[in-house]
C-alpha cells in the first residue's frame, strides 16, 4: 500500500489526486502533517487531517475519537464499497466545500450515498441537485433506488415525476427489469404514484370544467341584470325600448343568447305544462339570480321577488344541492370581480410608466 503526504497526486493512482494538496499554509497554519489515514477499496491509503473530518462530519467524529486498543498504532479509517476516485473527490469535498462537475458527473451516485452515510448535508444537497440534471431514461430507476435508501425526497421525487411521464420507455429498461425481479415494493409504489397523479390531473380538469360552468353562470346573473334594467340590443324593460343606435354590450356573447332565450319564454306555449327544456333553463336562470339578489324589493329582474317569497314559504330541507350551486356561482362572480380589477389596475399602471417615459422622451 502506497502512502504519499505531499504529492498531487496519490502515488500509484495518477487519476486521483490527494485532498491534502487542497491546504496551504495561508488557510490551514494549524496543522501540515496528516495525522490519519483513509482506506479505500483498492488498498489506497489517503493521508488526512482529523480536525478538518471532525468539523465536517459528525459520524467521522465518532471514529475517530473512539477509543483504540493500541495508542501506538496509526489511525486508519476504511471507506470502502466504492470507487478510490469518488473517495477522493469525498474527502476533497470535506476540504473545499467543492465539487466540480467533472467529479458529479463521474462519482455523483457514489457521492450521494457517503454523503448520506457519514452525514455531510451540503454534499448530499449538491448531490440531489447535480444528479437531478442529469437524470435520464436509462439511469432514472437505478437513481431512484438510492434515493429512497438515501432519504433524498427532492431527488426521490423527482425521479417519480419522470418515471411516471415516460414510462413506456422507463419499463423498457434494464433497471425496471432489475426492480420488478427483486424490489417489487418500489415497482408498486411506482404504480401508485402513476395512479395518484392520473387522478389529480382528472380531478383539475374537472374543477376547471366546473369552475368555466359557474363563470358562464355569473356572466349570465349579470347580463340578465344589464338587460332587465338597461336593455340591451333586442330586449329591455318596456318603459325602456331597445334602440337601432344601441351597440353590443362587453358580454354580447352571452347577453345575445339570454336575449334569445327571453323572447323564447315569453312566447312559448309549451312552458304552461313544464314541456319545454329552453323554458326549464330560463326557470332555472331566474331562481338562480331570485337566490343571489340582495335587493330584491327594488330588483327590476321578473319574478325575483316572488321566488325568494316562494323559497322562505317552502324552506325545503332536501335544497342542499341549489344552495351550494348558489354558493359556488357567488365564489366565482367574486374571483372573476377580483380578477378584472388587478388586470385594470396592471393596464393603468403599465399606461402610467408609458406616459412617463413619453413625456421624459426630449424631442
Amino acid at each position: 500500500m502506497e502512502v504519499c503526504y505531499n504529492a498531487n497526486t496519490i502515488a500509484g493512482h495518477p487519476d486521483v489526486h490527494s485532498p491534502v494538496t487542497t491546504l496551504t499554509k495561508e488557510n490551514a497554519p494549524a496543522f501540515y502533517e496528516p495525522d490519519v489515514q483513509i482506506l479505500t477499496s483498492g488498498g489506497l491509503r489517503i493521508p488526512v487531517h482529523a480536525s478538518i473530518l471532525v468539523s465536517a462530519s459528525p459520524v467521522l467524529e465518532n471514529i475517530i475519537d473512539r477509543p483504540r486498543k493500541h495508542r501506538s498504532t496509526e489511525k486508519v479509517i476504511p471507506i470502502l464499497g466504492v470507487p478510490c476516485g469518488a473517495v477522493s473527490s469525498f474527502i476533497g469535498f470535506l476540504y473545499t466545500s467543492r465539487c466540480t462537475e467533472e467529479e458529479m458527473e463521474k462519482y455523483g451516485i457514489h457521492l450521494l450515498a457517503l454523503s448520506h452515510v457519514y452525514s455531510v448535508p451540503q454534499l448530499k444537497q449538491r448531490c440531489t441537485k447535480g444528479l437531478g440534471e442529469r437524470l435520464t431514461i436509462d439511469n432514472v430507476v437505478d437513481v431512484l433506488q438510492l434515493a429512497r435508501l438515501c432519504d433524498a425526497p427532492d431527488l426521490y421525487l423527482r425521479c417519480m415525476k419522470l418515471a411516471a411521464s415516460r414510462f413506456k420507455a422507463v419499463e423498457k429498461t434494464e433497471g425496471w427489469k432489475f426492480l420488478q425481479d427483486h424490489d417489487p415494493w418500489l415497482e408498486l409504489q411506482i404504480l401508485q404514484f402513476m395512479d395518484e397523479a392520473e387522478s389529480r390531473i382528472k380531478r383539475t380538469r374537472r374543477r376547471r370544467q366546473e369552475q368555466g360552468l359557474y363563470l358562464q353562470l355569473s356572466e349570465a346573473m349579470e347580463c340578465l341584470e344589464h338587460i332587465c334594467t338597461e336593455g340591451c340590443t333586442s330586449v329591455g324593460p318596456y318603459e325602456v325600448g331597445p334602440t337601432k343606435n344601441r351597440g353590443p354590450c362587453s358580454k354580447f356573447s352571452t347577453c345575445q343568447g339570454l336575449q334569445l332565450l327571453i323572447r323564447h319564454f315569453a312566447t312559448c306555449k309549451k312552458r304552461v305544462n313544464g314541456g319545454c327544456l329552453r323554458c326549464k333553463r330560463m326557470w332555472q336562470l331566474l331562481r338562480l339570480h331570485s337566490s343571489m339578489c340582495e335587493q330584491s324589493d327594488s330588483c327590476r329582474v321578473p319574478l325575483c321577488r316572488q321566488f325568494k317569497l316562494k323559497a322562505q314559504l317552502e324552506k325545503k330541507g332536501d335544497d342542499g344541492r341549489w344552495r351550494l350551486l348558489v354558493k359556488k356561482v357567488v365564489s366565482a362572480k367574486t374571483i372573476s370581480s377580483l380578477s378584472q380589477q388587478k388586470r385594470k389596475r396592471m393596464e393603468e399602471s403599465r399606461g402610467t410608466v408609458g406616459d412617463y417615459s413619453i413625456r421624459s422622451f426630449k424631442l
